[in-house]
């Protein structure tokens, strides 16, 4: 038997009816509260006709996956211990966990942000700024990106 590159969730997921897109439905099942998918849908669908009124140049669903591919990390720091004391080792990480920490990076930011304003604005918003390559996710990348090469120093700790 040879090695399964998926897991059996990555198998199950179906992709989302509008955009035909399995990333789309990963992020609306990362969007949804309390089971409830349809709102979720709703949410992120609304954001993405609000990315088609505000962005001409592009399509809304090249909006979302590049603003997905901006923020995804390359490297990231691990806590390590090492004789008696705990050092940051800067670690690169795999493709999956990439996506998994750009779209909880996103949702939170465009959580973050809300301040009374409807979610769906906020998470356009958000989608937009990081397509620019600005904005409160790709400001997170960033400091993991400072952090691990603030520790560069320990990097030969990596396991």
């Amino acid at each position: 038997m040879g090695f399964k590159s998926f897991t059996r969730s990555e198998e199950q997921l179906r992709p989302d009816p509008r955009c035909n897109s399995k990333l789309v439905s990963k992020f609306i099942n990362c969007l949804m509260y309390d089971g409830k998918k349809s709102v979720a849908s709703r949410v992120f669908y609304d954001a993405m006709d609000v990315v088609a009124k505000r962005v001409k140049d592009a399509e809304p669903l090249e909006v979302f996956e590049t603003a997905v591919m901006n923020v995804k990390p390359n490297v990231e720091v691990r806590s390590k211990r090492v004789g008696g004391s705990n050092y940051q080792v800067p670690i690169p990480v795999n493709r999956r966990r990439q996506q998994s920490l750009a779209i909880r990076w996103l949702i939170q930011a465009a959580r973050g942000s809300r301040g009374g304003k409807p979610t769906c604005n906020s998470l356009a918003k958000e989608l937009i700024d990081a397509f620019h390559r600005e904005g409160t996710a790709m400001t997170t990348r960033e400091n993991v990106h400072r952090m691990a090469e603030a520790n560069k120093a320990f990097s030969h700790f990596a396991w």
